[in-house]
């Protein structure tokens, strides 16, 4: 049999997990929409619950068609094996719980996705699990917020919504050389950008809603795995606290990767027309996005991704209400959170998805009033453009000239 593995990225994607239904020659995946399944005897049904024969039994404990997808992400990711979960949180979870003990001490991204490190300040703290998050852009943080009770460095990279890369191979380094693992939210890039397993990473976790999926119409998570020892422990957990995948969910998302390809080709390109136009504009303070040489960790970009991705933040000038004016008035782009989608989203992070952060913590962690987030679809980028242009003149035309001059004074000391 040809070994997928060994062909190219584009291959991959489509063929990986796929195969024909043994039973029927279906080139489409199945749904096996059962949540449980026959045995021809009681030895058969003993021989499944006691390991020793590998059919399924239950679909909370395994199915085919979930089965399929997480060869597919395994494969994408290099990985030993997968799972596949019910949301992106419940792949989070499902890694905090199965990884993280009483005492245990988490060093992480300080703008990761908000829940991720919510859950960890508001629900895990009420059992002993400490966290302390940092800008892991610079390895240096990392390592210095180590400590011996550490088990995990979560680092999510590109950062949402600051664009922030971490340097995965470093940070890996750093956690293997204090006993810790290295878990990695790779849902920005998708496997098809960056491969952190590769880079040394020991998990890797994505929100399958986005990217992977595509197309903004199913929830889904993920965990990939570098190690047998490792993909167990973390299966028992899964089971056991019942964030696993429906089979209609892994179909529609098996349907949706196999344009994952094309689709972030034809995104990304249009993301980075669009972040070069906004840098010039007179009416933008800033522009975040790894594939512009202005981008801090640009050189990181080019030596750990193969693509900067189609997701960056932007800065109105005029602040907050010059940005709610902006976001007001797009009518081509939609107003919402997630991303990943083939469709173009825009947001405004500070009072959506980083919300229930502190203030002061997420204007540290560079989560500003006037960060707006783009995800760029795959739209004509001609459109795209043409649609901020007027969004961009309404948004000039609702900051009185002094307050202009007040928020530009502000942006000349961003770093």
């Amino acid at each position: 049999m040809t070994d997928i593995r060994r062909m190219h990225p584009a291959t991959r994607i489509i063929h990986a997990g796929q195969h024909p239904d043994p039973a029927t020659g279906a080139v489409s995946t199945p749904i096996y929409q059962t949540s449980t399944f026959a045995f021809r005897n009681a030895d058969e049904g003993a021989a499944r619950f006691q390991g020793r024969d590998p059919g399924y039994k239950y679909t909370r404990l395994g199915n085919p068609t979930v089965a399929a997808l997480e060869e597919c992400l395994a494969t994408l990711e290099g990985g030993c094996g997968a799972l596949g979960a019910a949301t992106g949180m419940a792949a989070i979870n499902t890694v905090y719980v199965a990884l993280l003990e009483q005492g245990a001490h988490v060093v992480g991204t300080d703008s990761v996705y908000g829940p991720s490190r919510l859950v960890l300040e508001n629900e895990y703290r009420r059992f002993g699990v400490a966290s302390t998050w940092v800008d892991s852009s610079n390895p240096g943080n990392v390592a210095a917020a180590m400590r011996p009770s550490t088990k995990m460095v979560y680092i999510e990279s590109p950062a949402n919504p600051t664009m922030k890369l971490t340097d995965i191979a470093a940070c890996a380094d750093i956690a293997h050389g204090r006993g810790a693992l290295l878990v990695v939210d790779n849902t920005f890039a998708s496997p098809v950008l960056q491969q952190p397993l590769a880079l040394g990473a020991d998990v890797v976790v994505h929100s399958l809603t986005k990217y992977i999926n595509g197309h903004t119409d199913v929830l889904g998570g993920a965990i990939i795995a570098g190690a047998p020892a490792l993909l167990d422990r973390l299966r028992k957990v899964h089971i056991v606290f019942g964030g696993t995948m429906d089979p209609h969910q892994a179909w529609l998302v098996l349907r949706g990767v196999k344009t994952l390809g094309l689709r972030m080709e034809r995104a990304q390109t249009n993301a980075l027309e669009i972040a070069r136009f906004l840098e010039a504009h007179p009416g933008v303070a800033w522009v975040l996005h790894p594939g512009l040489p202005s981008h801090p960790q640009h050189a990181l970009m080019l030596r750990q991704m193969a693509g900067p991705g189609a997701v960056f933040s932007f800065g109105v000038k005029g602040g907050l209400e010059a940005g709610k004016a902006l976001i007001d008035s797009v009518k081509l782009a939609t107003l919402a959170v997630s991303l990943g989608g083939i469709e173009t989203l825009i947001e405004h992070p500070a009072s959506m998805t980083h919300t229930g952060m502190p203030k002061k913590e997420r204007e540290a962690a560079g989560i500003s009033d006037d960060l707006v987030r783009l995800s760029v679809g795959c739209e004509d980028v001609r459109d795209l453009i043409a649609d901020l242009v007027q969004a961009l003149d309404a948004a000039a035309k609702a900051v009185p000239a002094e307050a202009e001059t007040a928020a530009a004074v502000q942006d000349g000391g961003r770093g």
